[in-house]
This record gives C-alpha cells, structure tokens and sequence, in this order.
C-alpha cells in the first residue's frame, strides 16, 4: 500500500510540475506578446509625434512658397490634401502609412521645385523652414526604422510557433510596415515636375 501512495503522490508531483511549466511557459509568451504590441504602438505614437511636427511646418512652408510659385498649385494643393486627410481620423492605420508616404514625396517634390526658384532659396524664412523640416524629415526616418523594427519583431512574434496559438486567441494580427513605394524609388526628375 505504501508503494502504491508513493506511485501516486510521485505521479501528481510530475503532473503538477508539468502544469506548472506549461502555464509558466504560457504567461511568458503572453506577457511577451503584450511587450511587443506595445512596443508597436510606442513607435508608431513616436512617429507620431514627429509627423504632427511636419504637419505643422508645412502650412507654413506652402504659404510662404505659395507666393512665389504661381504655376505650382497643383504640388501645393496636392500636399494640403493629403495633409487634411490625414488629420481627419477616418484612416485606418494602414491607409494613414501609405497617406505619410506620399506626404514625403509630395514633400521631396516642393523641396526639388524650391531649388529652381532663385527668390526663395535666398528667401531667409524659407531656408529656416527646409532646415527644420529636413531634420523632421531626418526623426521620421529614424522613427520609422524604430518602428519596422518593433513590427518586424512583433510580426515573427505572432506568427511563430508556439507563440501563434496564444496569438490567435488574442486576436493580435500581423501589423504593416512602412514601406517606399516603387514611385519613390526612382529619382525625382525636377525637370518633369517644372514640366507637369
């Protein structure tokens, strides 16, 4: 008898220490979860931040270039749109990240048509306003490759095994990245933009 209640207390003693390690295991890959999906919206809000600086500097870049280039409304009204929708809040995290990136070209093509106007690049508040936008420009660059980082991490994260199973039942979903457009790619011809 005393044989048979050895067996059976040695038999709940591996049990409980296997249960043990498994729900150890599990608040471990759950708790890492959650670090990485805040990780994500950490950059994101860092990105954030730096796009509602460029968003305040470029009325006052379009407004001051306004004057000057009569025949460029069209670059001009077209980086007022994009910056309008995207400060409307009826984006969805993936329309606003493609939105941002053709806010940044749309940005490099003002820049490049700024070059070819002699009356502004001597223009002291314009030179003032390219210099912080640039470094904005600069911090989005360096926020955005934080970011990518943290989805990168965060996307193996749900998509690996064992790591997925908990994943999907928190409902947590593969996150985009920023990426450049294959338009973007390309160099900017400032003499088809002085052109169009």
């Amino acid at each position: 008898m005393e044989a048979f209640v050895y067996v059976l207390l040695s038999v709940v003693a591996v049990v409980m220490l296997l249960a043990s390690t498994i729900f150890l295991i599990g608040v471990r890959i759950y708790n890492g979860l959650v670090f990485k999906k805040n990780q994500v919206s950490k950059s994101f809000s860092s990105v954030d931040v730096l796009l509602k600086k460029r968003w305040d500097l470029i009325p006052n870049l379009v407004s001051v270039v306004k004057h000057h280039m009569e025949f460029e409304q069209q670059t001009l009204a077209e980086i007022t749109r994009l910056r309008s929708r995207v400060m409307s809040n009826e984006v969805s995290e993936a329309q606003r990240l493609n939105l941002e990136n053709q806010i940044s070209r749309t940005m490099g093509n003002i820049v490049a048509l700024i070059e070819n106007y002699p009356e502004l690049k001597s223009n002291q508040h314009v030179n003032q306003l390219l210099a912080s936008l640039n470094e904005t420009e600069e911090q989005i660059s360096a926020a955005r490759r934080f970011y990518n980082a943290a989805v990168t991490e965060y996307n193996n994260a749900i998509e690996m095994f064992p790591n997925n199973i908990i994943a999907n039942h928190m409902q947590y979903c593969p996150k985009d990245l920023f990426v450049t457009t294959e338009e973007e790619r390309g160099n900017v011809n400032v003499g088809d933009l002085l052109n169009s």
